[in-house]
């Protein structure tokens, strides 16, 4: 990298090869597709959340019933067990 700036390139050869560089084409070709996006408005933003929201308080307390399920038939296993 410091052999760019020593003086043995003149700037419109650094210019070309940064044109030619895979991570500058990356970076524009990410730039140039952001522009295609279609952002949502604020009321679909909005809506949007609360499904993932509601979503998630529905299978935290799905969660929660398995992991209370399982914690029950394991002590009573462990109970029946400790009879023999």
């Amino acid at each position: 990298m410091l052999g760019l700036f020593n003086g043995t390139k003149t700037m419109n050869e650094v210019k070309e090869i940064a044109k030619n560089n895979r991570f500058t084409n990356y970076v524009r070709a990410s730039l140039q597709e952001l522009t295609k996006v279609t952002w949502p408005t604020k009321n679909q933003a909005v809506r949007l959340t609360g499904i993932v929201l509601g979503f998630c308080l529905v299978f935290a307390v799905f969660l929660a019933l398995v992991d209370f399920a399982a914690n029950e038939g394991y002590t009573q296993l462990l109970k029946w067990a400790a009879t023999f």
